[in-house]
């Protein structure tokens, strides 16, 4: 007798419990994370999506005249603009002019970067806080002011060191891009530190432990162990490394002021902006793609590279 009530209070209850509203959290939740992201999808549709777009659409234009002193006219041209750039040879220069420069000066960079970050993580370097300010620092400084002064530096007529740039041309044709390495390197080892040494930091300290009580010196700790850890870090400031060769602009354009060997189709930049200076904005924005895909696809090919080795 006391059976069938309880199963009917049991059935009650589940269909009560269907027919309940649902909590609004997760509405809320949702209005929440709307709100917050919206700024942010505002700034990142106006200031990177729309000028990537209309670098496409000028792309694609090009200037048409009726006549000879005729009023010039933006039609359609299709990939005409691409045509040139594609048989323009300064582009194809400065291509390989910043791949040579970067095929050198990234290794060199991040080897110095790694070597200072495993420094700072060492127990036996002393005064670790004023050592990270002072590789630090060199990034702290505007590259358009670090650019100058290196400039001086390497002026014959100006730099303190006259014993070396009497020498040395450092703004010559054969050392130009190696004195523009230099700078690049200067300002931008110790920001490529500070990403290795953070990811020195979140190594467990019981890994060390361990493998001191295994009689391993600092140097076998260091090689075997804090290297292969932070191949992520290292492959992440690559990348950046790379990315930054094929957008070289300030350190050369600077440099212009110091020596006539740097012409204004120097590097991919450069070229972009003398050409739209002309003014030539179509073909500028066929370059200025051909750039960013030649980027993407140089930055993609180099990570998977990386990452199948690592794999391995």
């Amino acid at each position: 007798m006391t059976v069938i009530p309880s199963r009917r209070k049991a059935t009650a209850a589940t269909t009560a419990s269907s027919v309940a509203p649902k909590p609004k959290g997760g509405f809320r939740y949702r209005r929440a994370i709307a709100i917050f992201v919206l700024p942010f999808g505002i700034l990142f549709t106006a200031f990177y999506l729309v000028p990537i777009l209309y670098a496409v659409f000028q792309s694609l234009q090009k200037i048409q005249r009726v006549g000879t002193f005729g009023a010039p006219t933006q039609v359609f041209g299709g990939l005409s603009q691409y045509v040139l750039v594609f048989q323009d040879s300064e582009f194809w220069s400065s291509i390989l002019r910043v791949v040579a420069f970067g095929v050198v000066q990234v290794p060199v960079m991040l080897a110095l970067a790694l070597l200072f970050a495993l420094l700072l993580d060492s127990p036996l370097l002393r005064g670790k806080r004023f050592f990270r300010l002072a590789f630090f620092a060199p990034y702290a400084v505007p590259g358009v002011i670090a650019a100058i002064m290196w400039g001086y530096l390497y002026s014959p007529r100006l730099s303190p060191f006259t014993f070396v740039t009497s020498n040395v041309d450092l703004l010559g044709g054969g050392g130009i891009l190696w004195s523009i390495a230099n700078v690049v390197t200067w300002v931008y080892v110790g920001y490529n530190m500070l990403i290795i040494y953070s990811s020195l930091l979140a190594i467990p300290t019981e890994i060390y432990e361990a493998a001191r009580l295994d009689g391993a010196s600092q140097w076998r700790i260091a090689v075997s162990i804090k290297i292969p850890l932070v191949i992520p870090a290292i492959i992440l400031t690559a990348v950046f490394s790379v990315i930054g060769t094929l957008q070289l602009l300030t350190e050369p354009l600077v440099f212009r002021q110091f020596t006539s060997t740097i012409s204004s189709t120097f590097t991919p930049n450069m070229l972009v902006y003398s050409t739209s200076s002309v003014p030539n904005f179509n073909l500028a924005a066929a370059f200025s793609v051909v750039l960013a895909v030649a980027t993407f696809i140089l930055s993609i090919g180099f990570l998977r590279l990386t990452q199948r080795k690592a794999d391995q």
